[in-house]
């Protein structure tokens, strides 16, 4: 239901960070005087499982006066045949169209009468159906979703509506290569193995799913062991269990998803001649997963690198050179596999100055120790930012969601931040000149450029 581009930048919200990236870094105010107070940043949170092993998580947040609530499945493209590719985000458009007692319409009309907002996406690694609505609203948010998950008609005319719904998406994306890029990156890295799957999936597996293929997802993979119910904002507790339970009592428990053993990382340098504009590219290497200890280390040299209007990319790339609009980094972390991808999209006649500028800062990072006033800095930016967004119900409901999904634990704020300010320079460089080689390195471009220009061994951190 997000634009694909929407969906990306939801999708790579961090346990850590539980922030959307944003394609044009933000001026943040600085963080430095809000954290040095000695009072403890503490969050409470409560969780239940059910007897079908669904999971309820809620945090309370007392001054506020609305809830976000989601309902989390472990159904993505990651678990998807290759035949099939895209069901997932079928299925959660499908979810839509109508249930056993609601219209289309019906769902519309009922969310925008309480002021609310409803909408869903679907990840690698998992689909969510969320909704936004004042406390008070919640038992209606929640009848709506869970009449979704369990009572959608998935009638065949509509099916064949939402195919060709989909399809356009696809059109859209083949058509925007700053979108387009990142698709082809993620493919190119995990290339072979799931997690390089399109989300959307592509024209032949769209027009290959049909209605028995969307009742065998629904039955399978949204059973109460794969479903996670998160609600933060103003909620109670035993409130949101009660409503849930009565909703889900007859879901069976079903069997938890298995992953396949953790893709190796690709090494590639692919270009796709185009006649546009710019050239959009991804640059990345290797990264580390959402539940390696390393993950905060890597949080801050990706902040270093380009995470901000203050970092080395976007000031040396887009301020000092005036090379491009658009210059960051991210991270892309999964389960048990991860990497470090920088975007840009520049003048075709700057490639090569713009690669040889960021394989520098790459370089740099691997080779020599970041100085104190930056690593305190960087470190003030991260937690700022943390603290900052989970002033949003949603962030705070995202988070209670991927730490139960990747993690099956939940830290208290104040523990994360000690995380981080743990992390030392020599950790940050340990971690660069293991990961920044050349044998991680993966470079996808789209274009007016000559592949003859670029050999593979343009690629080097030598």
């Amino acid at each position: 239901m997000f634009s694909t581009r929407a969906t990306r930048f939801w999708s790579s919200v961090s346990v850590l960070t539980a922030k959307v990236r944003s394609s044009c870094p933000a001026r943040r105010p600085s963080a430095r005087h809000c954290l040095t107070t000695s009072k403890p940043v503490r969050t409470t949170f409560e969780k239940t499982t059910l007897p079908n092993g669904l999971r309820v998580i809620s945090e309370r947040m007392p001054a506020l006066h609305s809830v976000s609530v989601g309902f989390w499945v472990e159904a993505g493209s990651r678990y998807e045949s290759p035949s099939l590719g895209g069901i997932s985000h079928f299925l959660e458009h499908m979810l839509f169209r109508g249930t056993e007692t609601r219209s289309a319409q019906d769902i519309a009309r009922e969310i925008d009468s309480v002021g609310g907002v409803l909408n869903a996406f679907t990840d690698r690694e998992f689909s969510c159906y969320y909704a936004k609505v004042l406390g008070d609203k919640l038992p209606q948010a929640i009848d709506i979703l869970s009449d979704l998950l369990l009572h959608s008609r998935l009638d065949p005319v509509d099916i064949e509506k939402e195919r060709r719904v989909i399809l356009q998406e696809l059109h859209m994306v083949e058509d925007s290569p700053d979108d387009l890029i990142h698709d082809l990156h993620s493919e190119s890295i995990w290339r072979g193995h799931p997690l390089g799957q399109s989300v959307i999936g592509r024209q032949k597996t769209v027009h290959s799913i049909g209605r028995d293929e969307l009742l065998t997802l629904l039955s399978d993979n949204y059973c109460g062991r794969n479903l996670i119910v998160c609600a933060a904002g103003d909620v109670d507790h035993q409130d949101l269990v009660s409503r849930v339970e009565k909703a889900f009592h007859d879901l069976p428990a079903g069997s938890h998803v298995t992953r396949e053993l953790a893709p190796d990382y690709r090494s590639e340098l692919s270009i796709v001649s185009k006649d546009l504009e710019q050239v959009h590219l991804c640059l990345g290497c290797r990264g580390v997963s959402q539940v390696e200890t390393d993950r905060y280390a890597m949080n801050l040299l990706n902040s270093v690198l380009g995470a901000g209007m203050s970092s080395r990319l976007f000031q040396t790339i887009r301020e000092q050179h005036g090379l491009a609009y658009s210059i960051y980094s991210y991270l892309n972390n999964h389960s048990d596999a991860g990497a470090l991808t920088v975007y840009c999209g520049t003048a075709a006649e700057d490639v090569p100055q713009l690669l040889s500028m960021t394989l520098k800062e790459l370089r740099t990072l691997k080779n020599e120790l970041i100085s104190d006033d930056q690593l305190e800095r960087t470190k003030e930016q991260l937690k700022g930012g943390l603290l900052l967004s989970l002033e949003s119900t949603d962030n705070r409901m995202s988070r209670l969601a991927k730490s139960e999904i990747f993690l099956g634990k939940h830290y208290d704020l104040s523990a994360l931040i000690e995380k981080i300010d743990m992390v030392t320079k020599d950790d940050m460089l340990q971690l660069a000149s293991r990961l920044f080689t050349d044998e991680n390195l993966n470079l996808q471009m789209i274009g007016s450029l000559d592949p003859a220009a670029y050999p593979a061994d343009c690629l080097t951190l030598s």
